[in-house]
């Protein structure tokens, strides 16, 4: 199963071992906007932004955000999301994230 997104996040000087998320914990969270991002369209279902929230309240410390961030991007890499959704997607959910959901996000450029 893949998770996506989106969304999300940063990254800094930790490691990634100090981080608390899983990758098994972003794709709970984003599971409910894979279908939105891959076969949607309009707005995002509550479920998915409800996810997407969670996820960015989740990943405090730079290494969750570098994990949620790789895992998003791998997630992306393999589901190929629609771009203008998943580009979309935090700010048809109310959230922001310091990444773009896209398979070609650099993970180790954000802080």
């Amino acid at each position: 199963m893949t998770a996506l997104m989106l969304i999300l996040l940063l990254l800094a000087s930790s490691s990634p071992s100090d981080a608390v998320i899983s990758c098994a914990d972003v794709a709970k969270y984003l599971r409910p906007c894979i279908d939105y991002l891959t076969k949607g369209s309009g707005s995002p279902p509550a479920a998915c932004c409800g996810g997407a929230r969670a996820l960015v309240s989740a990943t405090s410390s730079p290494a969750d955000r570098r994990t949620a961030c790789q895992r998003v991007k791998t997630s992306a890499q393999r589901i190929r999301p629609n771009p203008q959704l998943a580009q979309a997607l935090p700010r048809n959910c109310g959230i922001k994230l310091p990444f773009n959901v896209s398979p070609d996000v650099d993970c180790t450029r954000l802080g």
